[in-house]
């Protein structure tokens, strides 16, 4: 019966690593598309830059 348990914290840590893994990646993606929409926003009717995002 404890192999058992010691299988299921092997398998947490596991999945939680392979998860702050992701997480990692998925934050790295969102700063470049963040980078890219900042430095190729479009100008605006007035010359202006305007946003990129809409709030």
């Amino acid at each position: 019966m404890p192999w058992l348990i010691v299988l299921l914290l092997v398998l947490l840590l596991f999945g939680g690593g392979f998860l702050l893994e992701a997480l990692w990646w998925v934050a790295v993606i969102a700063l470049v598309v963040w980078a890219l929409g900042f430095v190729l926003r479009s100008t605006n009717s007035t010359g202006g830059r305007g946003t990129w995002y809409r709030w």
